[in-house]
């Protein structure tokens, strides 16, 4: 690969937060008109380093070239007015306004009047040009998940992108809407796009990618590898330094006693719209119940309801014999049940609390970590020390913020806090997502031991496969509903996609 190849170069990039060296020296560099896959570990520092490329962070030491010209991005603006855009895993976008309102926001020109019908045409001339097509005047909460997205690569598209940096870009979509962005991606790099593609799903990288580089605790341990050839094994060996099993042994679910049961459940989202319509569902100990569904069909207020943060408008949760209804009952269950929210920096945790105060959130009103009023504090710190050991944390020390962690190890954090209460149900939302391939396999292992010791999971997740490896029985949600229900093993990812996207299927 010769100089003028490159899209962009990055050169001994340094990066430090407070106890962290997030990229050692880091060199990386793409060629225009690929798809270059950034892989490793959480906290390998690759997400760290794409913040840096666009503009994000500001780096200690190392030089960035586009195009042959060095350049200095003090802020996303610097980046994109060198032709780099990021499509963040989590949208950037406002609800209530329009797609072709979300594409101009914030753009410093036209400075005094807006002509919106050109800007629509625009927009919808690109969606066109580029396979993406979505309605300019249609507010972002009419679309489905894959649209919106559309949205977020046209607003880089519309700025005049060169380089897009994809963020997990299809950790919430169907696998029809997966296939759809492939095509859109290979598309783009046909007519000269540079795109760095971040994901954990190493089936959709041998896939989609040209070329791979992989990071390891800060430092690049693999540069610039073709990926023609490459199988899902080979690209986790190099990212974890170890073989990884694809796939998870379990023994035959035996179901006990029904510990949740639901009837005719319904209630509203954040906005005060139906989102859960008359759902009812039974699941016993010993076994895993997965929900499949695109996201905002009414899994999140599923879970948030049978873990008392949302109010029902109708229906009952039934907790063993226990009807809840009252806040005092959750609190009374409270130990019994374990949850593995969707937010794990909002909801799973706080955020300026060390990793040994947030370990013990739920048990510091009992023995041995209270003693009367007081907390134990060589108890906490006992009590932190093994569960990190245990479950694998990678933390500076136990009196770190978590706020401090990676995804992944503030993940590992929060199943350490919830299992090791020994739950009789757990509700576990998007467990494994953002977490790399060794992580992931670690999950999954834990799962499987909560069931077979007796725990009755509720998994609610995007992402198929996990579903199928995991789940005894399966459900599919669409639009508030429970639109089918069938046997885990044996069934057809591509009738369940489907069913996501609220086709009607014979199963």
């Amino acid at each position: 690969m010769t100089e003028s190849q490159n899209a962009f170069e990055m050169h001994g990039i340094v990066k430090r937060f407070p106890g962290v060296l997030a990229n050692d020296h880091v060199d990386f560099a793409c060629c225009a008109g690929e798809v270059h896959a950034l892989l490793g570990e959480n906290g390998a520092g690759k997400s760290t380093l794409m913040n840096v490329l666009a503009g994000l962070y500001h780096p200690e030491a190392g030089e960035i070239y586009v195009g042959g010209q060095r350049v200095s991005f003090r802020s996303p603006q610097d980046a994109i007015a060198h032709g780099i855009g990021m499509v963040h895993q989590h949208f950037m976008l406002v609800a209530s306004h329009t797609v072709a309102e979300n594409v101009v926001l914030g753009l410093s020109q036209p400075r005094f009047f807006l002509n919106l019908s050109a800007v629509e045409e625009k927009v919808a001339a690109l969606g066109e040009q580029y396979g993406m097509k979505v309605n300019p005047r249609a507010k972002i909460w009419e679309l489905s998940v894959g649209e919106q997205q559309r949205v977020e690569v046209l607003k880089m598209l519309f700025r005049g992108a060169k380089i897009l940096i994809m963020d997990e870009p299809t950790a919430v979509l169907t696998p029809q809407e997966v296939e759809a962005l492939f095509s859109t991606l290979r598309d783009m790099t046909r007519r000269g796009h540079t795109i760095v593609f971040i994901s954990h799903k190493l089936d959709e990288v041998v896939a989609i990618a040209d070329r791979v580089t992989v990071m390891r605790r800060g430092k690049v341990t693999a540069a610039s590898v073709s990926a023609q050839g490459m199988t899902k094994a080979q690209l986790a060996k190099l990212m974890v330094g170890r073989e990884v099993l694809f796939q998870i042994e379990k023994k035959k679910a035996q179901p006990g006693e029904a510990v949740l049961s639901i009837h005719n459940l319904s209630a509203n989202n954040d906005r005060g719209l139906p989102a859960l319509q008359e759902v009812s569902l039974q699941l016993h100990s010993g076994e895993i119940l997965g929900i499949a569904g695109v996201a905002g069909n009414g899994q999140s207020e599923l879970a948030e309801v049978i873990t008392g943060l949302r109010y029902s408008t109708g229906g009952t949760v039934r907790f063993g014999d226990v009807t809840l209804d009252s806040h005092s009952q959750w609190l009374d269950i409270g130990q019994q049940l374990a949850h593995i929210p969707e937010d794990r920096t909002a909801v799973g945790s706080v955020a300026e609390l060390s990793v040994a105060e947030n370990l013990i959130l739920k048990c510091f009103n009992r023995p041995p970590i209270a003693t009367g009023w007081s907390i134990n504090r060589v108890a906490v710190s006992q009590n932190a020390t093994q569960l990190i050991d245990e479950y694998q944390i990678a933390t500076p020390t136990i009196d770190t913020p978590v706020k401090m962690l990676s995804g992944g190890n503030l993940q590992r954090l929060i199943l350490a806090r919830e299992t090791s209460q020994h739950p009789k149900l757990m509700i576990a939302v998007h467990p494994t997502r953002g977490l790399d391939v060794g992580a992931t396999e670690a999950v999954l292992h834990l799962l499987i031991k909560q069931r077979d010791e007796g725990a009755a999971i509720l998994l609610i997740s995007e992402d198929l496969d996990e579903l199928l490896t995991l789940s005894d029985r399966l459900t599919i949600m669409y639009e508030g509903h429970i639109v089918s229900e069938m046997p885990a093993e044996g069934a057809d990812i591509h009738t369940i996609g489907l069913l996501m996207a609220g086709a009607a299927v014979e199963v």
